[in-house]
């Protein structure tokens, strides 16, 4: 359990990583088009390059905000519980959100592999192949994935959420 734990905190440390890469690649393509107008000219497609960015750091952010208790959640159940037994609760809304994730992310592969195999690309100027986009979402949510499980298993060994520091 504790190689799962270290592997998790690491892709999640790569990702979150990768995420504020692509919060600095945002702004400066939003620059560079700004300049660029200025001047008449433009990239034709900050629109959808930054579209992309924002929907691939969403994702690739999701594990780590799990990870450190981020995530917006509504606790007015679990704050009423013994202490001794919120794990459970916990584990059990772990459990859903894991099946549910990984449904999504089947989902999700198949989409990705089909537009891959049918080559589809976007409509603008710059045809991008969907499947680059839509495989980096598929990344984030994989990590996500691979989060909850983790935290799940944590859970049911520890009693408690895999980052609280205790193994």
């Amino acid at each position: 359990m504790k190689i799962l734990l270290r592997i998790t905190r690491g892709i999640n440390r790569l990702a979150i990583a990768i995420a504020s890469l692509l919060v600095v690649y945002i702004l400066c393509h939003i620059l560079l088009e700004i300049t660029l107008r200025l001047l008449g000219s433009s990239t034709y497609v900050l629109d959808e390059f930054v579209g992309y960015a924002v929907a691939t750091l969403t994702f690739l952010a999701l594990g780590y905000s799990l990870e450190h208790e981020q995530l917006i959640r509504v606790s007015f159940v679990l704050d009423r519980l013994p202490k001794t037994h919120r794990w459970i609760l916990d584990f059990i809304t772990s459990s859903l959100a894991t099946v549910f994730f990984c449904w999504i992310d089947t989902i999700w592969w198949s989409t990705v592999s089909r537009n891959f195999l049918r080559g589809t690309t976007s409509q603008s100027l710059a045809a991008t192949p969907l499947w680059v986009p839509q495989g980096l979402v598929l990344v984030g949510i994989s990590i996500l994935c691979l989060t909850l499980i983790t935290r799940s298993l944590s859970l049911v060994i520890y009693h408690q959420p895999a980052n609280s520091g205790a193994h």
